[in-house]
């Protein structure tokens, strides 16, 4: 029980983030194919929230259901590569069936969250992930590394997006794997 009140407090800490503050409209990018999208999805960086704090070894897994939405795992580890693989099980639904950009995601009933690709590799090598917040950010890879250069270029584009480059965190994943 003590795992879902932190999801519930989570989820609606997630909902209320943009409250009161304006913002430019979030980009996002003009089209994400939604089978090249399915998989697994390592957390290179992130701007660091409490749900995620502490956490390495994280991925993300999305698998397309009959009705069209997305199964949505998130795998981690707390603390240490030792520790126990912890699996959090959610869903996720397209919103811009144009773009396929904007999803909705949901860990815990009835709350959900804004998902939006802001920028991807044409290769589908890695992308990235935001709110219209600003106060979330992922940046996702194939594999469990991204060369510097890559990264240094997608903090850049971000910036643009008006997320602050400084708060956004590696996050440590085994050296193997």
């Amino acid at each position: 029980m003590h795992c879902r009140s932190l999801l519930l407090i989570g989820a609606a800490l997630v909902l209320l983030a943009g409250c009161g503050r304006e913002e430019p409209v979030l980009r996002p990018v003009d089209h994400v194919d939604l089978a090249r999208y399915q998989g697994d999805w390592f957390v290179i960086a992130n701007i660091p929230y409490w749900l995620e704090n502490g956490k390495v070894a994280t991925f993300d897994r999305y698998r397309e259901r009959p009705d069209g939405t997305f199964d949505n795992e998130f795998h981690f580890r707390r603390g240490s590569f030792d520790a126990p693989e912890v699996v959090w099980h959610g869903s996720a639904k397209v919103t811009d069936t144009v773009s396929n950009a904007v999803w909705s995601v949901r860990f815990l009933w009835p709350f959900s969250t804004d998902y939006v690709v802001i920028d991807l590799d044409p290769e589908y090598r890695w992308a990235v992930v935001g709110h219209p917040s600003r106060t979330y950010l992922w940046v996702l890879s194939r594999t469990r590394t991204l060369p510097e250069d890559v990264y240094q270029g997608i903090l850049w584009r971000a910036a643009g997006q008006g997320y602050d480059a400084s708060l956004v965190v590696k996050v440590p994943q085994p050296a193997d794997g």
